[in-house]
């Protein structure tokens, strides 16, 4: 448990005692809460609840995913490496799901990028019946609208200063700087690249998640091949 604590600094007992089910432990929460607390360690604080918008109707603005490829949403996220340069991620997530699609990584990315990496996506995965994003330059290019329009997905943007609107990509970024970027140091681009793309994979296939009661969005499969010999 103090292992996982110590390589999992933001995760609270909750996701600790996830992980040690996971890894053949006999324990439940309360016994993982007791053992956490008498070793001293913290829980992390809770993020505060947010809003949602509604219409003078009563009904709620916020499109809702019913299925995996039914929402996908993306958004960028700053940082820098150690000489002080930025760079950017556009990071994409399955709302329904909660996988993280893809993390793009550059110095510089722009509606060219978006389009770019929607297309291998949807290559891979098939077309989501929505995209959902801000409306910042890169997202609202005419170029990507007419693009995303051609290939039979619908946008769904959201209002300017609402970002609750687009709470799982919101909630997914927090996760990536609190759990991920705040504790790292980039020497370079290219290792800022790397590391990114082993921490979204661990996301996937490792981390518990909350509201997918304390499992990965993608756990790994062990697929058993077939061990009969062949007779020649």
């Amino acid at each position: 448990m103090i292992e996982l604590a110590r390589q999992y600094g933001r995760y609270g007992y909750r996701r600790i005692a996830a992980l040690l089910r996971d890894a053949g432990w006999h324990v439940n929460d309360k016994r993982v809460e007791r053992l956490w607390r008498r070793e001293g360690l913290k829980v992390p604080m809770k993020q505060p609840k947010k809003g949602r918008l509604w219409l003078n109707d009563g009904s709620c603005v916020r499109l809702r995913p019913e299925r995996r490829d039914h929402v996908w949403s993306y958004d960028f996220v700053h940082c820098r490496t150690e000489d002080g340069k930025a760079f950017r991620t556009l990071n994409i997530i399955d709302e329904y799901s909660r996988e993280c699609l893809a993390i793009r990584v550059d110095r510089k990315l722009n509606s060219g990028t978006v389009i770019d990496v929607l297309s291998d996506l949807f290559i891979l995965r098939g077309i989501p019946s929505f995209i959902r994003s801000d409306n910042g330059p890169e997202f609202v290019a005419q170029a990507v609208q007419n693009w995303i329009k051609v290939v039979g997905a619908k946008t769904a943007y959201i209002q300017p200063g609402s970002p609750w609107e687009n709470g799982y990509c919101e909630s997914f970024n927090a996760r990536f700087r609190d759990e991920f970027l705040n504790g790292e140091i980039f020497y370079s681009l290219r290792e800022a690249q790397i590391l990114i793309e082993q921490w979204r994979k661990h996301y996937n296939t490792k981390r518990p998640h909350s509201a997918l009661g304390y499992r990965p969005p993608a756990p790994e499969t062990i697929v058993q091949m077939d061990q009969t010999p062949i007779m020649h």
